[in-house]
């Protein structure tokens, strides 16, 4: 299976962006995506994307949230704009869906 690793969260200040990054340690032809969990919450999917760019988005995401993907690269990014506190959570990266592999997940806080 293949390792994912997650990186570039942070702290930001409201209305600040961040880009979120995920390495595969090998190519991934499923669908690759982003879910995020706050304390005492359950995991919500974010945003997906196919090996060939089709994406889709959870409720609210779509506009401020954009998911992309380098195929060369075998990484998965999400660009996330306009950062609210509620955006505030650990965010995992996903590939082949919620039976498939998981990363470690990094940590976003969004606050002054």
């Amino acid at each position: 299976q293949a390792q994912l690793v997650e990186s570039g969260g942070g702290l930001v200040q409201p209305g600040g962006s961040l880009r979120l990054s995920c390495a595969a340690s090998k190519s991934i032809f499923s669908i690759m995506g982003w879910y995020r969990q706050a304390p005492g919450m359950r995991r919500r999917f974010v945003a997906g994307i196919s090996r060939d760019g089709i994406t889709n988005y959870g409720d609210g995401f779509e506009g401020r949230f954009t998911i992309s993907r380098d195929n060369t690269k075998n990484t998965v990014y999400l660009q996330m704009s306009s950062l609210k506190p509620e955006d505030s959570a650990v965010y995992f990266c996903n590939a082949g869906g919620l039976a498939g592999n998981w990363g470690q997940g990094t940590q976003v806080t969004v606050s002054e």
